[in-house]
């Protein structure tokens, strides 16, 4: 076998890998003998499968209903309510919790820590590579990769590295392959290596461990490695390698990308902008591809684009994708227009991820959003009334904003709180590439060398301790807000949200 791509623990195990059902869909497409794996819904799994100590009351109650639970979320019977929703994802979570691990890592469902190694430090990462006998996931390792090196001795394996939450296991499992063979190329890619690659400046900190690092997309350059040559456009991704009945979802979720980088390229901070990420469009045809042969019932697409372009969104108001869908989108005027909103409606759109960002038209300029306050409340109303659901991103913490900015952004939610359906809200982290672009007194998170962020004091005095408090103690806790916090779904956040959205549709009578 040429090839054998791996999807690394750990990331919400609610859908297949989108990154590496393209390659899949490339490597298919040319001929290549390869396999694809999600090892990180199959490792994840494997922990749930093994006996824990039950040696407290919340433990044994956890393990007693796990298989329930597990059930509940493929199933939709968990999403009949936020509360047994919780309870569900909760007690999952307290199984994996007490998986033992030398390296003192802790599990969840999306993220996985360490007490003695961090994700953003290349000499723990190389210890992690150096002793993958020590992670959380080393059975699972052993029961699955090592017979697949075995029966296909592949020449190449590549690692889909895409959040910090994967690194550590990532880097345990290229050790663990290293370890069974000698002549097999290693290489890693994704989104996270990209960041490192080019938003730090580091090159290849793993040389002699690691073969290659890869940056950008990486269908050509898998291509290369199977000794092919083409660009890798125009070919579906195949989502075959990947059961559907796995994934903790009521739904087989389709994540498909109409684009690379973003259309707008314009705010400050941009991390894609500071890394020189180019966009690229894909036609609507060629990504509604990826559907084909998946069928519509029972599925849900997941757009997973940095922003649907308005091109895009004109397209697929004019023909869907033959199921619901969601996906991240700018406010523009055009999405302000109702008969557009009841036509994107029409098309299966199930929701719309929404960068509201600040209720101070201040701080939206002085960050280059483009967009004008009374924009967003226009489209807030549009998607509403279309019977769209909204999930809002709103930034604090900015280097433009102070606490009386935030106050704004805390009233413009609270008046039009039947807006929203779930909010999600962050605190901004300064991207290492951009910092000195701004002028900013800024200092070190931490010694980790791969960071992509570097801490600043603020100009305003706004640091993120006082963001927090104000988040935590008076936003969150605010009347009309309170209960759209505690909506959003706990570890699967704006992934799950769709499925309530349409459990609430099915109810309307």
């Amino acid at each position: 076998m040429d090839i054998l791509l791996i999807h690394p623990p750990v990331v919400k195990p609610s859908e297949p890998p989108a990154g590496l059902a393209r390659l899949a869909g490339v490597l298919r497409a040319h001929g290549v003998s390869h396999l694809a794996l999600d090892a990180n819904i199959e490792g994840l799994l494997h922990l749930l499968g093994r006996r824990v100590a039950a040696d407290d009351t919340w433990t044994r109650r956890a393990a007693n209903h796990l298989e329930g639970n597990l059930a509940s979320l493929r199933s939709g019977e968990a999403f009949v309510g936020i509360g047994q929703y919780t309870r569900a994802v909760t007690e999952i979570n307290r199984v994996l919790a007490r998986q033992p691990a030398a390296a003192g890592e802790l599990v969840s469902l999306g993220n996985l820590t360490s007490r003695s190694r961090s994700p953003v430090r290349s000499r723990d990462l190389a210890e992690a590579f150096r002793h993958p006998e020590e992670s959380v996931f080393y059975g699972y390792f052993r029961e699955r990769i090592a017979p697949l090196l075995e029966e296909h001795a592949p020449r190449v394996v590549g690692l889909s590295l895409n959040y910090l939450s994967q690194a550590l296991a990532a880097f345990a499992l290229a050790g663990f392959v290293r370890g069974l063979s000698r002549d097999v190329r290693i290489v890693m890619g994704g989104g996270l290596v990209t960041s490192w690659i080019r938003g730090t400046g580091t090159g290849n900190p793993f040389e002699g461990l690691v073969d290659e690092l890869h940056a950008g997309p990486g269908e050509e350059r898998i291509l290369a490695l199977a000794g092919r040559q083409g660009k890798g456009t125009g070919c579906p991704p195949d989502f075959s390698p990947f059961p559907a009945d796995l994934y903790l979802s009521p739904a087989r979720v389709l994540p498909l990308s109409a684009s690379q980088g973003c259309y707008w390229g314009k705010c400050a901070f941009c991390p894609e902008k500071a890394e020189g990420s180019r966009y690229r469009a894909v036609p609507l045809g060629e990504v509604l591809r990826g559907i084909e042969g998946e069928g519509a019932p029972g599925r849900l697409v997941h757009f997973c684009d940095n922003a649907l372009s308005p091109a895009l969104l004109e397209s697929l108001a004019r023909q869907g994708p033959g199921a619901p869908w969601y996906g991240f989108a700018r406010v523009t005027p055009q999405l302000a227009d109702p008969d557009f909103l009841r036509a994107l409606k029409r098309s299966g759109c199930v929701m719309l991820k929404l960068g509201i960002e600040s209720g101070d038209q201040g701080v939206l300029d002085a960050l280059g959003k483009g967009i004008r306050l009374e924009d967003s409340l226009r489209v807030l109303e549009a998607v509403k009334g279309a019977g769209v659901g909204t999930y809002a991103y709103l930034l604090f913490g900015t280097p433009a904003e102070d606490e009386g900015s935030a106050r704004k952004t805390l009233d413009f939610i609270a008046r039009n709180h039947g807006l929203f359906d779930f909010l999600n809200l962050s605190i901004f982290n300064l991207p290492r590439k951009s910092a000195s672009s701004f002028g900013l007194d800024t200092y070190d998170f931490s010694d980790g060398d791969l960071s992509l962020y570097r801490g600043f004091v603020h100009p305003k005095g706004w640091d993120r301790k006082k963001v927090r408090q104000f988040l935590d103690k008076e936003l969150k806790r605010h009347p009309s807000i309170a209960r759209i916090v505690r909506a959003d779904p706990p570890a699967f956040t704006s992934n799950h949200a769709p499925f309530f959205l349409l459990r609430r549709l099915k109810q309307k009578p």
